[in-house]
Formats: structure tokens, C-alpha cells, sequence
């Protein structure tokens, strides 16, 4: 079974649940990332709802895109947050020259396809449908389709390796979308028990 995450049309910068662009819900004490390599804040990507209750939230450097390896789990151009109940504020981001908001704020919707693949969930659900393939916003659980090898994070508080959240495809309009290095899919990672995440991306 694959559950593919589909374009549901705009959304409020501020909606609840899952969804691409716009404002993340956080804690009171949330402080805004900034990258290491340029010190610039970092893009709100996406928020996606975790079966377990709470949000993962996805930020990464767009100030100089491919320069500071934002596509990497560890170098510090990307970061992953794993926020509970509390995440009911929305902050207001740096005032500094930093990419931090998509140019659209996306609603998600859910469908599960009785297959595990998902390219072949994608290609059943673009026939049934009619809808362009890139309406086609990733998939949530199950497991990753890596475009290059199996890059999978080994969490920092247990030295075990993470589990697979989401896979994220750049979006539905070309012009508002996610940068992944140009047609590439973003990947998030959560460890419940060290209530830690990781992000990364190929192409």
C-alpha cells in the first residue's frame, strides 16, 4: 500500500496539519534556523502531521542555492524539527534578506493505492484521475524511492537509524515550487524515542 500525497488546491499560510509553504505551528520558544554555511534564515518548506500526534517541520537554505549543501543531512543547510502540542504559535521570520517562505502555501490531500510502489501509485493515480503527474506532492510512510542510493540518517541520540516519514516531490507549478536541485524529491526522517528528525534531498 502506498499513500500518496496529492495537490488539494491553496491553502491560509497559517492551516493546520500537512501541508508545503506557509508559516510553521511552533513552540513559544522557537527560534527561526539559520544556515551554517551562510548564516542566512532558512526556507519553511513543509509541515507534515505524524500519525503519533505532533508536526514534522522541514526548513532549508535557499540564499545560494547548491552552495551551501542544503541537500545534505548533517552539513547544517537543511533542518527538521519534531514539535508536540505546544506548536501553536507562528513566528514571524528574520527580517534579513533570507528566502524564507515558498512562493505558495499548498492543502494536501491522502490517497492510498493498493500497490508498494510508488511510481506505479503516481502513474495509477494520474490515470484515474486525468490529473497531471505533477499534482503528485510525494508520499507518507511506507518506504522512500531513493533517486540515488539508500542515504537513510542515523539519529544523533541513539546512533540508530531513523524511520522514513515523507517523501516530497518539488510541486505541483514549477514557478512556486520546492528547489530539490531541479526535479529532485526531498526525504524526512523521525526518531520517536529521541524525538529528533533529519532531512535531505536528491536528484
Amino acid at each position: 500500500m502506498v499513500t500518496l500525497m496529492t495537490y488539494a488546491g491553496p491553502a491560509a499560510a497559517d492551516a493546520p496539519g500537512t501541508r508545503t509553504g506557509g508559516v510553521p505551528h511552533v513552540p513559544a520558544d522557537f527560534t527561526w534556523p539559520l544556515c551554517a554555511e551562510c548564516d542566512g534564515p532558512m526556507q519553511f518548506v513543509a509541515q507534515v502531521s505524524l500519525a503519533d500526534a505532533g508536526l514534522l517541520s522541514i526548513f532549508m537554505c535557499q540564499n545560494d542555492p547548491g552552495l551551501c549543501e542544503e541537500w545534505d543531512a548533517t552539513a547544517g543547510g537543511n533542518h527538521a524539527y519534531v514539535f508536540g502540542a505546544d506548536a501553536v504559535h507562528f513566528p514571524v521570520p528574520p527580517a534579513d534578506d533570507g528566502v524564507t517562505a515558498l512562493d505558495e502555501t499548498c492543502a494536501v490531500d491522502y490517497e492510498e493505492l493498493p500497490t508498494g510502489d510508488y511510481l506505479d501509485a503516481a502513474d495509477d493515480w494520474h490515470k484515474r484521475t486525468g490529473r497531471p503527474k505533477r499534482e503528485v506532492l510525494g508520499q507518507i510512510g511506507g518506504r522512500p524511492l531513493w533517486l540515488q542510493s539508500d542515504e537513510t540518517p542515523v539519529c544523533d541520540g541513539c546512533n540508530r537509524p531513523m524511520a522514513f516519514v515523507v517523501q516530497l516531490e518539488e510541486g505541483h507549478n514549477h514557478r512556486t515550487s520546492a528547489n530539490f536541485g531541479g526535479g529532485g524529491c526531498g526525504y524526512a526522517f523521525h526518531c520517536a524515542p529521541c524525538s529528533t528528525a533529519a532531512f535531505l534531498w536528491q536528484c
